[in-house]
């Protein structure tokens, strides 16, 4: 399986307080503090791979920033593939991590992960605060997903069987 590369960081910066709800629950250490939308998460574990010390499931809790240097923490996190983990840094906001040009990734037997300046108009059920920005997402492809157009993992259970490889750039 093929590492997807993490966005290079944009020179714009998030404050903390413009942090959507949707990015989740919040781990804080001195110099960054990374969000953790478990929706979101298809168990991918590009984080866990990328630094055991810092996302370690068998650890409570899973996500401890303060193990490694901010930098390492933020470039590990734009990793993500699918958008469950976002990052501020705790001195100057962090980047919106907007990857040029915006690319769709079809992944075998798995999901569709895009990247780039998105805006996704999911059912309620998935974003109850409205349409979600973001730079990072999986979608489902198998149509199993308890949380569509979110892909949650359910294709392996399911048996899922299709074709990947492909890329698309916008560009």
């Amino acid at each position: 399986m093929t590492e997807p590369q993490p966005e290079p960081a944009s020179t714009h910066e998030i404050a903390p307080s413009e942090v959507p709800a949707h990015w989740g629950r919040a781990y804080t250490a001195p110099e960054i503090t990374v969000y953790y939308d478990r929706g979101r998460c298809i168990h991918y574990a590009a984080c866990v791979r990328g630094l055991p010390e810092v996302f370690d499931t068998a650890k409570k809790p899973w996500i401890q920033p303060a193990q490694a240097q901010a930098d390492a923490v933020a470039e590990v996190v734009r990793r993500c593939p699918t958008g469950a983990l976002h990052y501020v840094y705790a001195a100057h906001g962090g980047p919106p991590e907007l990857p040029e040009p915006a690319t769709v990734e079809v992944r075998e037997n798995g999901p569709l992960f895009l990247r780039g300046d998105l805006t996704l108009h999911a059912p309620d059920t998935a974003s109850p605060g409205g349409p979600v920005h973001d730079t990072r997402a999986a979608l489902c492809r198998c149509g199993q997903s308890g949380n569509k157009p979110f892909c949650d993992g359910s294709h392996r259970q399911a048996g899922f069987v299709a074709p990947g490889g492909a890329k698309i750039n916008t560009a």
